[in-house]
């Protein structure tokens, strides 16, 4: 099969190659996935550079990517959860950084797997598995629900905009951090956008003067607004910026989870839950895909097919 490999640690793009390389195994409660779409997270080239090799061991040469959606072409001993053939999506985050999801084909811990929504296509599927866990996984942490005013930085970016519409769907209101040029599609997810940048506390102020009783970071280098603008007894966390665990917030890591993705999955069937997807990237302009991720300035999800 073709697939996007590294073969050492690196900070720029030229280490990358698309190649042959041997299909992947289907051992005991796996599915092999035909890849369709798999998107692209920062923590991709971040493992590429070394930055996680205190938490996960690379097995080079490594297949990069941790989301996928496709179908199932076989399954393992002991998998009754799915047939060949079904469409299906997943955060397949393994032990061990190797056979990732940039490839034709993928083999995948059955537990991870769930359907793809009917409402979705394969790029919006492919975009939904880690971003709409982690923010769901923040937002359970903070228990957000009705009544509650949550600050999300950088609202416009991929876990952000699905955070929103998930905050929202809780009955809570909800104010975003965007630049201006993105004001509009934040009022579409059901914010309201505040300019980040200095006076970012007091304009926060200014919307929310009965303050914040929580506030979701997914971008890092907040804490100083969050802590500023923070109600008494208010609930805060990061998945970008650990130092939260030391100022009375969570430091948030999500976790593979088919059933919380299959009830992601329903929202989006419902109409409750949108995908953004900024841009598509064939496997050959992987480098291409990962310089727009390292902007961090793309509104939704980027996405690599076949």
């Amino acid at each position: 099969m073709r697939a996007v490999t590294y073969s050492a640690y690196g900070t720029d793009n030229s280490g990358l190659s698309v190649r042959e390389v041997s299909d992947p195994k289907c051992g005991p409660g796996q599915v092999l996935i035909a890849v369709r779409a798999a998107g692209v997270n920062p923590v991709d080239w971040k493992l590429m550079a070394g930055d996680l090799d205190g938490m996960l061991d690379a097995v080079f040469p490594v297949i990069p990517g941790w989301d996928v959606a496709g179908v199932v072409v076989a399954r393992g001993p002991d998998t009754p959860e799915f047939e060949i053939g079904d469409k299906v999506m997943s955060y397949a985050r393994k032990d061990m950084v190797h056979g990732g999801t940039y490839a034709e084909l993928v083999a995948v811990t059955a537990g991870s797997v769930a359907r793809k929504p009917a409402a979705l296509d394969w790029a919006g599927a492919a975009g939904l598995p880690p971003a709409g866990l982690t923010a769901l996984r923040t937002l359970e942490r903070l228990d957000i629900g009705g009544g509650q005013t949550l600050l999300i930085h950088a609202a416009a970016g991929g876990v952000k905009s699905l955070a929103v519409r998930i905050a929202r769907e809780r009955g809570a209101r909800v104010i975003g951090t965007a630049s201006e040029r993105n004001h509009d599609f934040v009022r579409g997810l059901g914010a309201e956008p505040v300019v980040y940048g200095d006076g970012l506390a007091e304009r926060v102020r200014e919307l929310a003067p009965e303050a914040i009783t929580a506030v979701a970071d997914f971008i890092g280098g907040q804490l100083h607004t969050t802590l500023a603008v923070l109600a008494p007894g208010g609930r805060h966390a990061s998945t970008a910026d650990n130092s939260v665990d030391q100022h009375g917030g969570h430091w948030i890591r999500v976790r593979p989870d088919g059933a919380k993705l299959a009830g992601l999955g329903e929202l989006v069937d419902r109409g409750r839950l949108a995908v953004e997807v900024a841009a598509t990237y064939p496997l050959a302009e992987v480098g291409a895909a990962w310089d727009a991720s390292r902007t961090g300035h793309t509104r939704g999800k980027i996405v690599l097919t076949p």
